[in-house]
């Protein structure tokens, strides 16, 4: 049957929700900002014990975990420990993530690029001077690797680019409008902006993203977007989803 409000770009006839039973927590972009990382995982292991048990409890965070804030390292190495609450975690890979591992692989001609948009910040947590790679770009991927410890390499590359759960689609920064979910590229998921942004279409499931910062949680009929520029504003976002309920959690602090 033709969905006629999806060609039209029309809100669904009812509002988007997750299975029975379920329930998800979604993290914005933590960008180094493992100090409201920290006590933002701990207020949602709270607010799951309050709100009492369910059969599933998924975590989901949106990617851009590092670069930009003073502590991506201490960000990687507290989520790939093994978590303590019952949840099923998720890590999509954002853009940040997607130009660390580049030059992981030995990919050189975006180092400049990638230490201008906070790429220093991170070396810096790894106790790298980034001084000597802006005129040297070919000498990063080594003194890279062997700084890294290697379970954190092996995290970032573990990393997600979608989750579906119910009727949200969990992305970093958004999809194509007009393309089949299935045949969505990487790249796009990772980097999109106007084009997703500016779309009022339906997307048939309700686009959860981070990557374009907002000042506070922004709910479209199609989409949610939940960076809440942390390493900037002091505020770590989380949206909690239940059945058709939705709520949020932030953490704050002043600005780094």
């Amino acid at each position: 049957m033709i969905n006629i409000r999806h060609l039209l770009g029309l809100p669904p006839a009812r509002r988007a929700q997750v299975p029975p039973g379920v329930r998800v927590y979604a993290i914005g972009d933590v960008h180094g900002r493992a100090d409201l990382l920290h006590p933002l995982l701990g207020w949602i292991a709270d607010d799951h014990a309050r709100r009492g048990p369910v059969d599933a409890l998924h975590v989901v965070l949106l990617g851009d975990l590092i670069d930009r804030g003073p502590a991506s390292s201490a960000v990687i190495d507290l989520l790939a420990r093994p978590g303590r609450q019952q949840a099923e975690r998720y890590v999509l890979r954002g853009n940040h993530e997607e130009m660390l591992l580049a030059i992981l692989d030995g990919e050189t001609g975006g180092v400049v690029d990638w230490l201008r948009h906070g790429g220093a910040d991170t070396l810096a947590s790894y106790g790298i001077d980034a001084a000597p790679y802006w005129d040297d770009p070919d000498a990063l991927p080594p003194m890279l690797r062997g700084a890294m410890p290697e379970g954190h390499a092996a995290f970032l590359r573990a990393t997600l680019d979608q989750v579906r759960i119910g009727d949200y689609l969990f992305v970093h920064a958004g999809i194509r409008p007009g393309v089949p979910l299935d045949a969505q590229d990487g790249r796009d998921l990772r980097w999109i902006r106007k084009p997703f942004l500016n779309s009022r279409a339906d997307h048939g499931m309700v686009v959860v993203h981070g990557h374009t910062i907002v000042p506070a949680v922004d709910y479209r009929h199609n989409r949610i977007a939940i960076d809440t520029g942390a390493y900037r504003s002091g505020r770590l976002t989380a949206l909690g989803l239940e059945g058709e309920s939705r709520w949020t959690l932030t953490s704050r602090l002043d600005p780094a």
